[in-house]
């Protein structure tokens, strides 16, 4: 069962025609005085392409109006999955990581999908690119800002992806849960694991790696985000979807295509407990409120796609999944919300959607209230 919640929506970013006017994948983060950055992967063609760049957006009114894009970091790769978390103070850390698309053009779904003409016009960028492009920029990344991201700082190799980036900690210190990347291989296969830095980014050591539900394969694992509890517990969420080989298929061992996990750990990410299901929807992002109660954010892609919402009146232990925040997506390509909470105790939520059939797609957001708790 779904519940509507009250919402308000409007757009960050939206260019409807023309080349480069593709933004997906944004994180949100609000700095102490009240001002909001979103970060995307932006002025791109499409899904996938090869001109993705790391693009910043600012509101100084809790989200009424918002800078243009402004590109914040361009490699020679394909930029994806900008993540964006406020440090204290003026400072910023962004995260992305950087892909190199040529395998993908022997890929026949690619082709059906996009169609010769659009493939084409890839090519001369993508021919351009030599071995050392790709040594010198693949990977995931951070980078930080001293000065509320009007400059930045030398990007930084950290090799752990995951879409909305590392959160901060009440100790300052930095936690990240994601997937490690070297090479395209490994962020299929490797394990979702914890990444932790004491120095705002700019060195990270590896903790623990989270356990796999029997009969599942590293590879259906993607996208996790993190939380921390009053009493220093973490909370992650990770993505679940089948995947390639012999045991790819999710659902033939007894769980849901495109859900969401829970998994807990206790000693600061050196150990997490086996996931639990909370329920189709992907991939999350979760957020405790000043109120106490947890909000997971996550895409829905299935009928009436659109935003969607997981609450928690009892520290993630028990969940009132499903809340929609809108289920008017033309189609499933959308997704991503990522949430902050203002100053008057309202969510405002920012994800990537079409905003109208046939535009590329756009940076929107809503506006929410929590509901009352009303327990089933």
């Amino acid at each position: 069962m779904n519940r509507r919640l009250s919402a308000t929506h409007g757009v960050v970013c939206r260019l409807p025609t023309g080349d480069r006017s593709y933004f997906g994948w944004p994180t949100v983060a609000r700095l102490d005085d009240g001002t909001l950055f979103v970060a995307s992967s932006g002025l791109r063609n499409s899904h996938v392409c090869p001109w993705g760049k790391t693009v910043l957006q600012v509101s100084h009114d809790d989200g009424a109006s918002w800078s243009a894009p402004r590109v914040i970091h361009d490699s020679p790769l394909d930029d994806r999955d900008a993540g964006i978390v406020a440090l204290g103070g003026d400072r910023l850390l962004v995260s992305w990581f950087s892909t190199d698309n040529r395998y993908l053009l022997a890929d026949p779904r690619l082709r059906a999908r996009y169609g010769d003409e659009e493939i084409r016009s890839w090519l001369p960028t993508l021919d351009a690119l030599t071995d050392a492009d790709v040594r010198d920029h693949l990977g995931a990344w951070v980078m930080v800002s001293e000065d509320r991201g009007l400059t930045w700082g030398d990007p930084i190799r950290m090799g752990l992806t995951s879409p909305h980036g590392p959160i901060r900690l009440r100790n300052g210190e930095l936690l990240y849960l994601g997937k490690p990347f070297g090479d395209l291989s490994e962020l299929h296969d490797a394990m979702i694991c914890a990444y932790h830095s004491r120095d705002d980014g700019r060195t990270w050591q590896p903790r623990g790696r989270v356990p796999l539900l029997p009969g599942t394969v590293a590879g259906s694992y993607h996208e996790a985000h993190v939380v921390e509890l009053p009493d220093g517990k973490l909370l992650g969420a990770i993505r679940l979807e089948n995947s390639r080989g012999p045991q790819g298929d999710v659902v033939a061992a007894g769980y849901i295509h495109f859900s969401t996990l829970l998994t807990e750990s206790d000693d600061g990410g050196m150990s997490w407990t086996m996931p639990r299901s909370l329920g189709y929807g992907a991939p999350p992002h979760l957020l405790r409120h000043s109120s106490g109660v947890l909000v997971l954010t996550y895409g829905n892609r299935g009928p009436q796609p659109g935003q969607r919402a997981g609450l928690s009146w009892d520290e993630g232990r028990t969940w009132e999944w499903d809340w929609v925040i809108r289920d008017d997506g033309p189609d499933p390509d959308l997704g991503y919300p990522s949430t902050v909470e203002l100053g008057d105790g309202s969510l405002f939520t920012v994800y990537y959607q079409r905003a109208a059939v046939g535009e590329p797609c756009s940076l929107l957001w809503s506006r929410w209230q929590l509901p009352a708790h009303s327990p089933i």
